[in-house]
């Protein structure tokens, strides 16, 4: 054949897999139900025209299979997102329901390789149930499928995003579990196994969605940072979500340009109540402090009582850790520390400030969070926050009491950068309506008025906890106005040093857990 010919056919052959893929009448079902195929993910994924793809003619290694098995269940490659490079693997349901095999496991291992290797993103489409079966069901197959050590160690060397884009089980569910940012669409599953092999195991019988959908990771489990609609959606959180971070651990997020107002906000003035009780939406105290007013939320419907998000201070990704008033008044839960923690070991990984918006009348108490662990909980987040190497600001707006005030950004001791508060705030070990019931109860039973008794005593106490004593001592840097907090913060981001570590080197948390 002459080289012409042998190109042809070639390039025959490479269209053939990536257009007919597990075959037509499999891509046939998929189109009918209005479904997108992995290349449709990947397409809608990357910029035009930028897809590399590796491992084309990757098939199953067991003879029998290799001629109907193109790309093994898995494919992946490189492109660019918004101009910058990332890696991507998804799931081929068109080839064995995307199964993971010896082949399949290898060329996700080489891309995930090359992108540490090389300092770009890592995207994981998932829409699989599992190891391939009987592929894996001996010892010699099951071997062949263990968890590369690359995946495994993380590291945070690189952002990872996951995408539950359909059914996941097995090895693809502990792989998502690994992701820096998890995404869930509506009508999809993430759990160990499927509801057959529960019923099969134990006898439970349990559905989809009970097992593991969208509400269950959304709102118990916290496993999931955002729910798609649909797919088009999750991709587009995906590309947002990468927007806000660097390439890689050895760099700092790209500032943005930004030419806004430096001027005070008076508006602040409306928007927190002074009565400590009164709660209010902390988002639009957030929203009032980022450039065009945007800030890119994860976990919002789990651990409720705080709020952690992403979002940009004059032009600089900025990652914060807000109290919530509506929940708890704010109270730190076990699951908010547990959202806490992981967000503070992202945003040090990627090199990203940390601000603190502190209004906490201290830790949720009774059995149910003594029950789930509030106590290691609450250490595991302060000692986060001891390890953390990225700058840190800490505004107390309200209230701050008890050791949530140290657990949630307090104390220059503890590392913050800068502590500043509002002049009406609050810091103490108590609540002053709390402190006074429990301090003079007696006398206020023997009291002639006791609710005149127990104002007068909430005042002297009140006075006692306002910030000028912590700035008298210089545990507080600095009080200011809250019409002053917008451009505080734009010019104060200006003074931090932001830098990422030499390269190679890892910072501390960066090897904490990737999940709780």
């Amino acid at each position: 054949m002459s080289p012409q010919d042998i190109s042809k056919e070639f390039q025959a052959r490479r269209a053939r897999i990536r257009e007919e893929m597990g075959g037509p009448h499999r891509l046939e079902r998929i189109r009918a139900r209005n479904g997108w195929t992995i290349r449709d993910r990947i397409d809608t994924l990357f910029d035009p025209d930028s897809f590399t793809e590796i491992g084309t003619f990757a098939r199953s290694s067991r003879p029998e299979d290799k001629d109907d098995t193109p790309g093994d269940g898995k494919i992946g490659g490189i492109g660019h997102v918004d101009g910058r490079p990332v890696c991507v693997v998804g799931d081929d349901v068109t080839v064995r329901h995307g199964s993971s095999s010896e082949v399949s496991s290898k060329r996700m291992d080489r891309i995930y390789k090359m992108a540490v290797e090389n300092g770009h993103p890592f995207v994981y489409f998932v829409d699989t149930g599992g190891a391939r079966l009987p592929d894996t069901l001996d010892s010699e197959g099951f071997s062949l499928v263990t968890p590369s050590i690359e995946i495994s160690a993380r590291g945070r060397a690189i952002p990872m995003a996951a995408a539950i884009l359909g059914r996941s089980f097995g090895g693809s569910s502990f792989k998502s579990a690994m992701a820096d940012f998890v995404v869930q669409t509506k009508g999809s599953c993430l759990a160990v196994t499927s509801p057959r092999v529960v019923e099969v195991a134990i006898g439970e019988i349990v559905g989809f969605e009970e097992l593991g959908g969208v509400d269950v990771h959304d709102r118990i489990t916290g496993q999931i940072d955002r729910v798609a609609e649909d797919e088009n959606d999750a991709i587009e959180l995906i590309k947002q979500w990468l927007g806000y971070m660097p390439a890689n651990a050895w760099e700092v997020p790209a500032r943005q340009e930004w030419d806004g107002d430096l001027g005070p906000d008076e508006a602040m003035y409306d928007l927190v109540p002074t009565r400590r009780t009164r709660g209010y939406d902390m988002r639009r105290i957030l929203r009032s402090l980022t450039d065009d007013g945007e800030i890119f939320e994860l976990k919002p419907n789990f651990g409720r009582s705080t709020i952690t998000a992403l979002g940009r201070i004059a032009g600089r990704t900025a990652g914060f850790v807000a109290s919530n008033p509506m929940y708890y008044a704010g109270a730190l839960t076990p699951e908010s520390c547990d959202k806490d923690t992981a967000f503070v070991c992202q945003c040090d990984a990627f090199n990203i400030p940390l601000i603190f918006l502190q209004d906490v009348p201290g830790f949720l108490v009774g059995k149910k969070v003594e029950h789930d662990r509030v106590l290691s909980k609450a250490i595991m987040f302060q000692q986060a926050l001891t390890h953390c190497q990225v700058p840190r600001i800490t505004l107390v707006m309200r209230k701050a009491f008890g050791l949530a005030y140290f657990s949630l950004g307090g104390s220059n001791r503890l590392g913050a950068n800068s502590m500043v508060a509002w002049p009406g705030a609050e810091i103490g070990f108590m609540d002053p309506q709390v402190g006074v019931n429990v301090v003079y109860a007696d006398e206020l039973k023997k009291a002639v008025d006791p609710d005149a008794e127990r104002a007068r005593l909430i005042g002297e106490w009140t006075v006692d906890t306002g910030p000028f004593g912590a700035a008298g001592i210089m545990e507080i840097d600095e009080v200011i106005d809250p019409a002053e907090t917008r451009s505080w913060l734009r010019r104060h981001m200006d003074y931090l040093k932001i830098e990422a570590p030499p390269q190679g080197v890892r910072k501390p948390l960066a090897y904490w857990p990737t999940c709780y």
